[in-house]
């Protein structure tokens, strides 16, 4: 090991051993974003219809740039944005606040790659007045034929990338096959999921193959976690067909959100307040 190699290993191990700072979340999303997220416990929300452009994603710079490309290349005719906060009550009012340790990053990393968790999780219908399951069966596969199924991977160290297939079966667009893409950096982790097979609504196609992204974005502010999560499609062109999407791909975020809080809790022991 040359010496400049030396010195950059000391560097990264000197940071992670006393504790790097969460960006505070007043820069992450504004002032006014960021009271009103204090605040109150439900997600702030936007959806568009028309012409999308991003506005809720926070300014970190590799997750805001992640979602500016692919919603870009998608086209996107749908999109829907949330913002919440996963509070960590440990951790309120520390000063300095310090951000994930090692353990926990890789923990959070493994539980957001625990596929098969994802099977059952529900989410509320407002058409029903009722929850309703979400994913009937979800689990990760070995390739974009989805043939044979495997188990949820476990990591040692968070890694900067990571690849799975999935097939997952939900009640409004059936079993489909999905592309997951992972990423992490010192203070985030992030992944997006992709369709591979067409959506269908009975026999109608709604959702062609590869036109569907769901983004999750999970950024450590040293009191809280900020979550980010996104839905943007190229849907069909149908009476009626818009708004049910559009209502679909709601329920999916809101269910992806409880998920993440049941995952979370997990790793830090500590429940959702």
């Amino acid at each position: 090991m040359n010496v400049k190699t030396a010195g950059l290993f000391f560097l990264l191990f000197s940071i992670f051993a006393k504790g790097v700072f969460g960006a505070p979340l007043e820069e992450l999303v504004g002032p006014e974003r960021a009271g009103i997220l204090r605040n109150q416990t439900e997600p702030v929300s936007l959806l568009q219809t028309s012409k999308p452009i991003v506005q809720l994603a926070p300014n970190h710079a590799r997750i805001k740039n992640f979602v500016n490309e692919n919603l870009n290349n998608l086209k996107a005719n749908i999109f829907i944005e949330t913002l919440s906060l996963y509070r960590l009550p440990s951790r309120q009012g520390e000063e300095p606040r310090n951000t994930w340790s090692i353990a926990e990053q890789t923990g959070l990393f493994n539980q957001l790659t625990a596929i098969s968790s994802l099977a059952g999780i529900q989410y509320y219908s407002e058409s029903n007045k009722a929850m309703k399951t979400f994913y009937e069966t979800s689990s990760v596969v070995d390739g974009p034929a989805g043939k044979n199924i495997l188990p949820d991977p476990k990591f040692t160290i968070t890694p900067q990338s990571a690849v799975l297939y999935t097939r997952q079966k939900d009640l409004t667009f059936g079993d489909n096959i999905y592309l997951f893409n992972y990423y992490a950096s010192r203070d985030s982790i992030y992944f997006s999921q992709q369709n591979l097979t067409t959506f269908y609504v009975t026999i109608i196609p709604a959702v062609g193959k590869n036109n569907l992204k769901t983004i999750v974005a999970v950024i450590d502010t040293g009191d809280s976690l900020l979550i980010y999560a996104a839905a943007m499609a190229k849907a069909a062109s149908l009476p009626g067909m818009s708004g049910r999407i559009s209502a679909s791909f709601t329920n999916r975020i809101n269910a992806i959100l409880k998920w993440f809080s049941g995952q979370a809790d997990m790793v830090f022991g500590k429940s959702n307040s």
